[in-house]
């Protein structure tokens, strides 16, 4: 059942951390997706990247699959992060200041690549142990190696495994997470278990998938969505 705003509210209101995705949650875009487009593979990336956000195939082959077209380079990934930054989602900022204002931990966990996430967290004052994403590997040549299988985020249902490591060393009772795919979903459980939620913004999975897997779902389109929570979630 879809939880009430004044139920989301509480929710915000008693939370001892907040997690975020990354792609097109804190940031405007897919960060494979332009990383595709920048290497000249876009077209056979963004389709894949679709199935791996909806579910329709696990997250670590859609992982594998596309980077195995892709193959980045170590010059590319910095030229791409140099030459085309990260795009903040419009009011991400003012919430994340708040909610450190509050004392409210704030993590990012992301299926993306921690070399671009990082650059996010700066942005945001979000220290990087704070980080959690999938790290490239590549030769002393600088030429692509493959991805580190071992990351939670590597792989289907990781975002949880994060968040249960999370409350088992900071002993978290009310964590929530906020994202826009599938694999945001996979945080719940264990994460509605322990009265967490999700939150959806871009509607990129269907609402009805929400309605199944989460908790808590607060549904809106456009990015004004981050001032909304400000004012509404964390005002006296």
């Amino acid at each position: 059942m879809m939880s009430t705003l004044s139920q989301t509210k509480e929710l915000f209101r008693r939370a001892d951390a907040v997690c975020f995705d990354v792609d097109s949650t804190v940031i405007k875009e897919e960060g494979i997706d332009e990383l595709a487009k920048f290497c000249g593979v876009g077209d056979a990336v963004t389709e894949m990247t679709r199935k791996a956000m909806g579910g329709s195939v696990t997250f670590k082959t859609a992982l594998t699959e596309r980077l195995s077209i892709i193959r980045c380079s170590r010059e590319q990934v910095n030229k791409l992060i140099t030459d085309h930054p990260p795009q903040l989602t419009p009011g991400i900022r003012d919430l994340v200041d708040s909610l450190h204002q509050r004392n409210i931990k704030v993590f990012l966990i992301s299926g993306g690549f921690r070399c671009i996430v990082e650059h996010v967290a700066t942005q945001l004052n979000i220290p990087l142990h704070h980080v959690y994403a999938n790290r490239l590997k590549f030769y002393f040549n600088g030429e692509y190696a493959g991805f580190d299988e071992s990351q939670p985020t590597a792989e289907s249902g990781g975002k949880g495994k994060v968040i249960s490591i999370l409350k088992e060393q900071y002993g978290f009772k009310t964590v929530v997470m906020i994202g826009d795919g599938a694999t945001d979903l996979e945080a719940c459980p264990p994460a509605v278990s322990a009265t967490s939620c999700a939150v959806d913004f871009q509607f990129q999975v269907c609402t009805q998938m929400y309605n199944r897997w989460s908790k808590c779902i607060f549904n809106s389109q456009g990015y004004w969505s981050y001032r909304v929570l400000t004012v509404l979630f964390l005002s006296p």
